[in-house]
């Protein structure tokens, strides 16, 4: 086999290995160490977010429902730092969202990474890879009472 057949082999090979070097692994971390991180907690003020099935005052009107789905550069970062990140990253988006609508709070905040439903009031579920991480939630914008 000549030098250039055998390179092209090997490079052929290499590609068709390489999605089995990629890393999408499921994780969870805990919604208060976002919640109550000072420097996280400044940018969310205005709104109140609520999680799965958590109690919450009544509603006085029902804005709507909404997705956010956030991925963030995970190269150079633990799994951690890259997930919480990535959630602070849906939560501003609700926040945002919530503001211009007219409603001050997030109901029903529920976990959604590739369509699989996560319902916790304590934890975030976040697909952690080599290079992105990202997570998924739907919540229902209101305007409590």
């Amino acid at each position: 086999m000549s030098r250039i057949a055998f390179a092209a082999f090997a490079l052929l090979g290499t590609l068709a290995a390489a999605p089995s070097f990629a890393r999408d692994d499921v994780k969870t971390f805990s919604i208060a160490d976002v919640m109550n991180n000072p420097k996280y907690a400044e940018r969310l003020t205005g709104v109140k977010f609520f999680f799965g099935n958590q109690a919450h005052p009544a509603v006085a009107r029902n804005i709507g429902e909404y997705r956010s789905n956030k991925k963030t550069n995970a190269v150079g970062k633990s799994d951690r730092e890259a997930c919480e990140w990535a959630f602070l990253s849906a939560l501003l988006s609700f926040h945002d969202r919530a503001l211009s609508e007219g409603g001050d709070a997030v109901i029903n905040l529920t976990g959604y990474y590739k369509k699989q439903e996560f319902n916790s009031t304590t934890e975030f579920q976040c697909g952690a890879g080599a290079t992105i991480a990202g997570v998924t939630y739907n919540g229902t914008v209101v305007k409590l009472k």
